[in-house]
């Protein structure tokens, strides 16, 4: 027995002193089953960038619930951690809500890349938690210059392979820099129903009257004509008839012309133009323009479905309970990949005011109101690698963004996704957005919204030039308005309420050249004397302007 629990006894030692031996041994490197790389399964990992690329592309996930689940970026990002072991990219979600975007800013724990509206980025700018891509941009990208063809887009400026340039160079900020690499396109568009069209005997109107007297003879068939949401109110519908009604005044009150974004924009009323307007007369009820922005919203708004809020308006559209839907581009997925759906359908966008819609109207067809629809920025924990500093030693952004290896491996990979091959695949996987990179093909089916985005861009966007509270107030009294809630009065008296304080909120936390603004508005007196329907204060300031030379 006594030699037994010896024996035990050096056996268990064995045992332990094996063991000990083999957690010792470094682990055998076995290639990734994913990847094929056998580098990547190593633990030797320099930079883990974090990626938020948003819903549309987002790995292992089904559009609609129709079809596979994707996989188009989840290989290109493969084949990027196969060029660069020494990376490892994750694919995270994240909340689409300021407030939590915010939060990680702050405290430099947001992902690197993010996909955010841009007029959102904006206000944050002076705060450096957004990388300026400028510099970037500017540059060639690196993976079209290694493959040697001069004349490639890409080889001399990375900027040369976007092919909505108006849009994606527009997307520059109010100080000139550009945060936002504009990845696809999205365009809006009345999607409607052919087999109905043609069962009650109307066409594609081409004026806006036209537009509401085809949607006067739909609802005598007890169909609903448009199916509409207070959102698309307040954000498209607003836009589009801004446009229309002030884009003839641009000439007299644009202020700012930004030598970079003006020759691609065409004049755009950027959110200090806005604040210093309002402050001389526009956007009140002594406005006629702005007036009519909301009395013929009211009128379009009674062809629309009873509910904007608790509707589900794809389903009533595939029903055929509705004959037309205004959607965004993602939504010709759904209808071209449903084989239950029993009838033809097409698109067509807003058409136009003419002189008998309105006195004001400036006679141009309607806007593009979409435009960058996957927005990609760069933010500050993309250059976390490089210390702040302290005291007087303290960097500034641009210096930490100089020495930062790790901004770099993130800028390549931006630029690895933005090559034709690598693209095609991420974004041509199913029918959702329109390419924006020379060379790669439009799906057939989005072939309607390319010929939309041809079109010039919006005048403004109002529920991304002022602050949360600003939409949030417009959206919730613009419901009361509609729904007969209150009259046009009563709703003016709150847009003017809530102007008032978002333009007070911004002139307090930015810095405004109010003088600069000033200068140009009294040059262009002359100009503003020539056209109808001003503001009375604008008529005045103007005689005075003139009167005094």
């Amino acid at each position: 027995m006594s030699r037994l629990r010896v024996w035990l006894r050096y056996a268990t030692l064995a045992i332990i002193v094996a063991v000990g031996v083999w957690l010792l041994i470094p682990p055998k490197v076995e290639e990734d089953k994913e990847t094929g790389n056998a580098a990547a399964a190593t633990a030797e990992i320099r930079y883990t960038i974090k990626f938020a690329p948003g819903q549309a592309y987002m790995p292992d996930t089904i559009p609609y619930g129709i079809g596979q689940p994707l996989q188009g970026l989840k290989k290109v990002l493969n084949d990027f951690e196969k060029r660069f072991p020494d990376t490892k990219v994750d694919v995270v979600v994240t909340p689409g809500r300021r407030e939590y975007l915010v939060t990680q800013l702050s405290s430099g724990r947001a992902p690197d890349i993010v996909n955010w509206n841009v007029e959102d980025v904006w206000v944050d700018i002076q705060k450096d938690w957004y990388v300026p891509l400028d510099e970037f941009l500017d540059a060639p990208n690196q993976f079209v210059r290694e493959k040697g063809d001069p004349n490639a887009p890409g080889y001399d400026h990375w900027w040369d392979m976007l092919k909505y340039q108006a849009v994606s160079r527009g997307k520059a900020a109010p100080n000139g820099k550009n945060y936002c690499l504009t990845f696809d396109m999205i365009e809006t568009g009345i999607f409607y129903n052919k087999t109905l069209f043609r069962k009650i005997g109307v066409e594609v109107p081409k004026n806006w009257d036209e537009f509401l007297a085809v949607m006067a003879k739909i609802r005598k068939t007890d169909t609903i004509p448009l199916i509409m949401v207070i959102d698309w109110f307040n954000d498209w519908t607003t836009d589009l008839l801004f446009d229309q009604l002030y884009y003839s005044l641009l000439p007299g009150i644009d202020l700012v012309k930004d030598p970079v974004r003006e020759q691609y924009l065409e004049g755009y009323l950027d959110w200090d133009e806005l604040c210093f307007l309002f402050r001389k007369g526009f956007f009140t009820r002594e406005d006629p323009r702005y007036v009519e922005i909301w009395r013929h919203m009211k009128d379009m708004r009674q062809y629309c479905n009873k509910n904007l809020t608790g509707v589900d308006p794809t389903r009533e559209f595939v029903t055929q309970k509705a004959a037309m839907l205004w959607n965004a581009s993602p939504m010709t997925y759904r209808l071209s990949a449903d084989k239950d759906l029993e009838f033809e359908w097409g698109v067509f966008y807003l058409p136009p005011f003419t002189k008998e819609t309105s006195p004001y109207a400036s006679l141009v067809d309607m806007c593009v109101i979409g435009g960058s629809a996957t927005q990609l920025e760069v933010t500050n924990s993309a250059y976390k690698d490089v210390a702040p500093g302290t005291g007087d030693n303290r960097k500034t952004q641009e210096e930490r963004m100089r020495e930062s290896e790790r901004l770099q491996r993130v800028i390549q990979l931006l630029q690895f996704l933005t090559l034709p091959e690598n693209y095609e695949r991420i974004v041509n996987e199913y029918a959702c957005f329109v390419p924006n990179i020379v060379g790669v093909p439009v799906l057939p089916s989005l072939k309607p919204f390319e010929e939309i985005l041809k079109r010039r861009y919006t005048t403004t966007k109002w529920v991304f030039t002022f602050d949360l509270k600003f939409g949030e107030i417009q959206r919730r009294m613009l419901e009361l308005y509609l729904n007969d809630g209150t009259d046009i009065d009563g709703f003016m008296d709150w847009q003017e309420n809530n102007l008032k304080n978002a333009t007070d909120n911004l002139l307090l936390r930015k810095n405004v050249d109010m003088d600069s603004l000033e200068k140009r508005w009294r040059e262009l007196a002359p100009v503003r004397a020539k056209m109808k329907g001003l503001p009375p204060a604008v008529v005045e300031s103007d005689k005075e302007i003139l009167s005094n030379g």
